[in-house]
């Protein structure tokens, strides 16, 4: 693949991080007016749509996306996304966008963790060493020590570990299934799983939240958009450090325009888990076939 090529992924992944942050800024604020199932359902409604039209788009239409040797997985990493968006968007709500973040950052540590009992991928001394130091990080975060230690920090460590799990069954469904057919089992089944829960939860919204809930969809099915190009022209491993630039734009928005504020244990742990991240992901690539 040319460097051209990987320096344009890297720009789509920078762009990609910022309009996620910015759609974590809107759910947060949706989310604390209405129910979060209903907010991510409409959400999941457009990205639904959004599939159906790329599958439409693609040679074999829909037929094409939809089929898969694999429907139950690929149903079960759908319903996991799905309960992952509900947990980190409840999270955004009780503890802000930064702590939520940061905490949500060690999802690759998990994934490292994990890969070798779910995958079968060798997982060398030097990257258990690199998730260990990684989850002092978290430790330090939550400071579970302390008597003002709440229990809301542990909302975006599960998020973490469903998306670590996402991630995985992601990885495993690529093995049989194309990129297009796993994103279009993702939106459908977070569509259908989302409306039978967020309908029982229906809340009637304002004409002005209304507004931010179509610029929450509107700007989720753009970073989706830029994720995939992303990934069709870099290397995964070249882009990927550059995710963490969503914590960064969270953060600068949580602090700016929610008055979050920054903890020095935060920033302490923040700083470890992100390095212990990134370290795992370098040696990824270095053992990588």
């Amino acid at each position: 693949m040319s460097a051209q090529n990987n320096r344009l992924g890297i720009w789509l992944m920078i762009a990609t991080m910022l309009i996620f942050a910015i759609q974590d800024a809107m759910s947060q604020h949706l989310a604390r007016s209405y129910n979060v199932f209903m907010v991510v359902m409409i959400r999941y409604w457009f990205l639904a749509a959004f599939v159906v039209t790329l599958a439409i788009r693609k040679s074999g239409g829909l037929r094409a996306a939809a089929s898969t040797s694999q429907p139950v997985l690929q149903i079960l990493r759908g319903t996991i996304l799905a309960v992952e968006i509900c947990v980190m968007t409840t999270a955004f709500v009780f503890l802000g966008l930064v702590e939520s973040h940061v905490v949500f950052a060690s999802f690759p540590l998990l994934i490292a963790a994990m890969s070798g009992p779910v995958l079968g991928e060798k997982v060398g001394w030097r990257r258990w060493i690199a998730i260990a130091i990684g989850f002092t990080g978290i430790v330090v975060i939550l400071q579970p020590g302390r008597t003002v230690f709440s229990a809301y920090a542990l909302i975006p460590l599960f998020s973490a570990f469903l998306f670590a799990v996402y991630g995985l069954l992601t990885r495993y469904a690529s093995r049989a299934d194309s990129t297009e057919t796993s994103f279009f089992w993702m939106g459908i089944t977070g569509a259908v799983v989302t409306t039978l829960v967020g309908l029982w939860y229906w809340q009637p919204m304002n004409i002005g939240d209304w507004g931010w809930m179509i610029s929450l969809c509107l700007t989720g099915a753009l970073a989706h958009w830029c994720l995939i190009r992303c990934y069709e022209l870099a290397e995964v491993s070249v882009v990927q450090p550059f995710a963490y630039l969503q914590l960064v734009y969270a953060s600068i928005i949580g602090i700016m325009i929610f008055g979050e504020d920054l903890h020095l244990n935060v920033v302490i742990g923040g700083v470890i888990v992100i390095g212990a991240g990134l370290f795992t992901l370098a040696r990824e690539r270095q053992t990588a076939p």
